[in-house]
Parts: C-alpha cells; sequence; structure tokens
C-alpha cells in the first residue's frame, strides 16, 4: 500500500522539523499511542493500541530515522508487532518545503501488513491507514501551531 500527502502548517520550516523529532508531540497526534520513547537522536520505540476493522491490537514498534537532512527531511522506517493480530512494516520519506512563513510537509508512505490484518481486505486496510493518517496530520498541525503562538 502506498499514500501520499502533503500539509501546510503555519511555522517555520526548523520549528516542524523539531516537532517532528519531539516524542511529546509525536505522542499526542499519533492515534492509538500509548507510550513514546526516544532511545537516541534516530530511535524512537512506540506502544500503539489500534482497531482495523474487527482487529483490535497493540502494537509494539520500532522507528527509526534515517537520510536526515534537518530541517528539510528524513525517511522514516517503522516495524510494527500486534501479537495474533500481525504485523506492519513500512517506511516514510518526509520533506519540509519552505512556503513564506509556513511549511509545507510532504509524505510518501509504503506499508505492508501480515498475519490477521492481510486476511481482513486490502481496501479496509487501506482506507483505515488514510483515516489514521488524515488524523495524525490535523492534531500535529493543531499542537504545532498552537506552540507556536
Amino acid at each position: 500500500m502506498k499514500l501520499e500527502g502533503q500539509h501546510t502548517i503555519a511555522v517555520p520550516r526548523e520549528e516542524v522539523y523539531a516537532a517532528l523529532n519531539d516524542p511529546d508531540v509525536l505522542q499526542q497526534c499519533i492515534p492509538g499511542c500509548k507510550e513514546l520513547v526516544r532511545h537516541s537522536d534516530t530511535e524512537f520505540e512506540a506502544v500503539v493500541g489500534l482497531k482495523i476493522g474487527p482487529v483490535k491490537a497493540t502494537f509494539n514498534s520500532t522507528v527509526t530515522l534515517t537520510n536526515l537532512d534537518p530541517p528539510e527531511s528524513y525517511t522514516l522506517i517503522g516495524k510494527g508487532k500486534g501479537g495474533a493480530a500481525g504485523f506492519a512494516n513500512g517506511g516514510a520519506e518526509v520533506h519540509l518545503v519552505e512556503d513564506g512563513d509556513s511549511t509545507v510537509l510532504e509524505y510518501t508512505f509504503e506499508a505492508n501488513v501480515g498475519g490477521k490484518l492481510a486476511q481482513i481486505g486490502s481496501r479496509l486496510v487501506e482506507s483505515t491507514t488514510r483515516k489514521l493518517a488524515a488524523n495524525f496530520f490535523d492534531k500535529f498541525t493543531e499542537v504545532v501551531e498552537a506552540r507556536a503562538d
């Protein structure tokens, strides 16, 4: 599955980049995030509870940031295990483009799932993933813009 999108955030690029690396901000914005721990500048660990169709699971995930080019871009690689529900692995390319006093956050995300998640149907998984991404970016924009005020 592949998702692409962009969001305009009324905050300078450096502040958006910093927020994308701030565990407190991310924990507020990631749907179902119960815990997010930063182990280093490039490694995070998260516990996220999600319901996708009839499958409800808690995912223990690791996230690694690579190809760091502050404050312009990075690559995010995530791996999550949800026990009997299955797994989800993926990666995202994140680019931040200055637009006056605002920032355009562009992303391309690719993921694959296995186990029960794969059995419930790609259409349901994709629509839920799109909804979760929209929820994340709406909340992220709200939190980052409020912090800048």
